[in-house]
C-alpha cells in the first residue's frame, strides 16, 4: 500500500429551504448563520484530524453543502487562509465551492473569485420554471443563465453546470431543451445525472410520478450523444468535461485518493501503508451538536476491513470511464490481485469488462449494469 494524495471535504449544512430530493445533509436556515462560529469550529475540527496529514499537501478541497454560498466570500478568505497555514496546498490546487444560482449569491462570484476559489459547481438542475418548481428549487432558468455568466465575469476559469435528468412528468423534449440550453452556454464542464429518490426525502414519502425505464434510458442515451458532439469527454457515470477541465477532486474520490472531511456529516477516508490499515470517519451531523464544545466532532470511525475492500476499491474505480490500472488496487488496498482472481474472471465472462496486461476497462454493458459487476466483489 502507498499513500495516496490527498483532499478535504468541507461541510457547511444550511440551505435556504430543503429540495424535496436531497438526502444530503443540509437544513433550512432560521434567522442568522452563525458563520464565525462554524468556521472556528471547522478550523478546530481539522487540528484534530492533522495526525491524518502525514507529511502530504493538500491537492484539492471541495467545500459543499447544503448552499456553502450562503457564506461570504470574506469568510470563505479567512477559512483558505486559515487551512493553508495547518496544510500546505499543492502548487496547483483545485479549490471548489458549491454554489446556488441565485442572483444576489451570483453577483458575489468574483469576490469568492479573488477569496482564492479556483472552481465554482452551481446546483441548475434545470432550466424550466415547471421543473424547478417541482424540485423546489428558489431560482428561475433566467437566474441560472445569470449565474453562468456570472462565473465566466468572475474570473473562473473552470466550473460545474449540474444538471438532472429524469424528472417528474419529463419528456425527452424537456431533458434535452434543459442540456442543449446548458450547452450553449459553453460551460467546460457538465454533471448530467438521473433523479433518485432517496430514502428520508419529501419525494419519497410523497412519490412522484417518474418516467418509465425505457424512456430514461433514451433520454441517458440521447443526452450522452449531444454532450459527446458538443465536444465534451465523459469521464465519469454522470460526468463530462471539456479537455483539461475534469474535477480533480471528484478524481481524487474514484481513483480511491484520501482525504479528510470536516465539519457536520462530512466523510474522510484515510490510509496507513505502515499498518495496512484504512480509516473511515464520519463527524456529528446535526450543526447544535457539531458546535456543542462539550462534546466531539467525530461521531464514528472505523476501519475498511480486508474483505471490504475490494468492492469499496471498485465502487470508486468503476465509475471511471477512464482504465483501471492492475498495479492500482494493490497500491491502494495493500491486497494481493490474487484475492480478486475469482470475481474479474467472473466479470470477464459476463462481458461486463474487459482486460489487458495492465489494465480492466468496463464495457458498454459494465457500465449500464454496474451495480451487477460490483456485486461480483461482494460475493
Amino acid at each position: 500500500m502507498q499513500l495516496p494524495p490527498l483532499s478535504l471535504y468541507i461541510h457547511i449544512p444550511w440551505c435556504v429551504q430543503k429540495c424535496p430530493y436531497c438526502d444530503f445533509n443540509s437544513h433550512a436556515q432560521k434567522g442568522v448563520i452563525p458563520e464565525q462560529e462554524y468556521i472556528a469550529h471547522l478550523l478546530h475540527d481539522l487540528e484534530q484530524d492533522l495526525k491524518y496529514v502525514q507529511g502530504r499537501t493538500l491537492e484539492t478541497i471541495f467545500i459543499g453543502g447544503g448552499t456553502p454560498s450562503l457564506f461570504s466570500a470574506e469568510g470563505m478568505a479567512q477559512l483558505l487562509n486559515e487551512i493553508q497555514s495547518r496544510v500546505p496546498f499543492a502548487p496547483n490546487i483545485e479549490i471548489t465551492m458549491e454554489a446556488n444560482p441565485g442572483t444576489a449569491e451570483a453577483k458575489r462570484f468574483q469576490q469568492y473569485y479573488d477569496a482564492g476559489l479556483s472552481r465554482l459547481s452551481m446546483g441548475i438542475q434545470s432550466l424550466q420554471s415547471e421543473k424547478l418548481i417541482q424540485l423546489g428549487r428558489i431560482h428561475g432558468p433566467e437566474e441560472a443563465l445569470n449565474a453562468i455568466q456570472f462565473a465566466k465575469d468572475g474570473g473562473f476559469q473552470t466550473f460545474n453546470v449540474d444538471l438532472m435528468h429524469g424528472l417528474p412528468n419529463q419528456s425527452m423534449e424537456d431533458a434535452l431543451y434543459d442540456l442543449k440550453t446548458a450547452i450553449d452556454t459553453s460551460p467546460p464542464h457538465l454533471s448530467w445525472y438521473q433523479l433518485t429518490i432517496e430514502p428520508n426525502t419529501l419525494f419519497y414519502s410523497k412519490p412522484p410520478t417518474l418516467p418509465e425505464d425505457e424512456l430514461l434510458w433514451d433520454i441517458q442515451e440521447q443526452g450522452h450523444q449531444l454532450l459527446l458532439s458538443a465536444g465534451f469527454e465523459q469521464y465519469e457515470i454522470s460526468g463530462y468535461a471539456k479537455p483539461g477541465h475534469q474535477c480533480q477532486h471528484n478524481l481524487n474520490y474514484w481513483r480511491f485518493g484520501d482525504y479528510l472531511g470536516i465539519g457536520c456529516g462530512a466523510h474522510g477516508k484515510i490510509s496507513f501503508p505502515n499498518e495496512g490499515t484504512i480509516l473511515r470517519t464520519v463527524k456529528v451531523k446535526h450543526p447544535k451538536g457539531y458546535m456543542d464544545l462539550a462534546k466531539p466532532y467525530l461521531y464514528q470511525s472505523q476501519n475498511i476491513e480486508t474483505e471490504n475492500r475490494p468492492f469499496e476499491f471498485f465502487m470508486n474505480r468503476f465509475r471511471l470511464v477512464e482504465p483501471c490500472p492492475k498495479d492500482s488496487f494493490s497500491t491502494m488496498t495493500g491486497l494481493p490481485l490474487s484475492m480478486i482472481e475469482t470475481p474479474i474472471k467472473k466479470a470477464l465472462a459476463k462481458g461486463l469488462l474487459k482486460e489487458n496486461q495492465d489494465s480492466w476497462q468496463v464495457t458498454p454493458t459494465g457500465s449500464r449494469y454496474l451495480n451487477e459487476l460490483l456485486t461480483l466483489f461482494i460475493e
